[in-house]
């Protein structure tokens, strides 16, 4: 529990953001520098402020707060949403949030949150960016398609798609390897040892190293697993319930999403991936079970290497202590 520290929860809007204090006072300021200064008069070396990663509105004021040496929390969305309905609230106001938020704080053990580099908040974006590419190629794809299949599709139209088609492609392009620049210049040794391991391929191992900051925000590799979504989520109860695993899905969709494609090599090509993937299908296990436990083994082979220095060895193996 926080009793030392007080308290500010933080519910944040485009324009606005509400605090409430573990005293039960309640501000609101401008989401904005002036804002931020406003709100720092409040704290001390007690404060312990958190709030909620609410797409791009955070990161400015957990920035701010964090350069003036004030604890900042950023907790997961989702886990705040649960508590809330914990509580059975039933009233939805900036104001009740940012109360809401507060006695989270109080109830729970929260983990400090570290800034990021001007270099990764610029890799975010990349990433972000190359995001809403991929998702506007898929759009101009379905929609050529779409077109096509009317038989006699308007010259004008499928012209018009396919140059928008290879104009993003061109862009993505160009950003990847802006992205990939910049990743070199902090990881490029890890980088290149990630690689290293088999089906793990360069847009897969630039993923990896920026979402987790080179690996430092994570202290083992089952948190790493979790923060993709690959932990698995069991639903049993007394006798009535008995649902089948599956995984939790709450991480990154996107960072999970490349490691299921990397699954479909490395169970053929990685020595350790293969063995487990025969292990669980030989039990009868589904293949799709299968492939999540191989993404798993490649997301500790990634984290052991990172953490070692050392290239990928498909013939190692730890060295146990001799029994006496």
């Amino acid at each position: 529990m926080n009793k030392v520290k007080t308290i500010f929860g933080i519910d944040i809007s485009k324009n606005t953001f509400d605090v409430m204090d573990s005293n039960g006072k309640h501000s609101q300021f401008e989401n904005n520098q002036i804002g931020f200064v406003k709100f720092l008069k409040l704290l001390n070396s007690d404060s312990h402020c958190v709030m909620e990663a609410t797409g791009y509105y955070h990161y400015q004021l957990a920035h701010y707060l964090v350069e003036n040496k004030i604890l900042v929390s950023v907790e997961n969305p989702l886990s705040i949403k649960r508590f809330i309905q914990m509580k059975l609230s039933r009233i939805k106001t900036d104001k009740s949030d940012a109360k809401m938020i507060c006695m989270y704080g109080q109830e729970r053990e929260l983990q400090p949150w570290i800034g990021y580099s001007k270099n990764q908040m610029e890799c975010f974006q990349m990433i972000r960016l190359l995001e809403t590419y991929t998702k506007q190629s898929t759009a101009y794809k379905n929609k050529l398609q779409a077109e096509q299949t009317l038989g006699n599709p308007s010259k004008s139209v499928v012209k018009s798609l396919k140059r928008s088609l290879k104009n993003l492609q061109k862009e993505s392009e160009s950003i990847e390897k802006e992205l990939l620049a910049l990743v070199k210049v902090d990881y490029q040794e890890m980088l290149t040892k990630i690689e290293s391991i088999p089906s793990i391929g360069r847009k897969t191992a630039v993923m990896l190293v920026v979402l987790t900051d080179g690996f430092t925000r994570f202290e083992s590799a089952g948190q790493l697993c979790s923060f993709c979504g690959l932990t698995p989520s069991i639903r049993q109860s007394g006798t009535s319930i008995n649902g089948r695993s599956r995984i939790s899905k709450i991480g990154n969709a996107k960072l999970r999403n490349l490691l299921f494609m990397c699954s479909f090599t490395a169970f053929k090509h990685n020595k350790a991936c293969k063995a487990i993937f025969e292990r669980i299908t030989h039990q009868g296990k589904s293949r799709k079970l299968a492939l999540i436990a191989v993404c798993n083994k490649l997301l500790k082979q990634a984290f052991a290497i990172a953490k070692s220095g050392v290239e990928y060895n498909e013939n190692y193996r730890s060295v146990q202590p001799k029994m006496i």
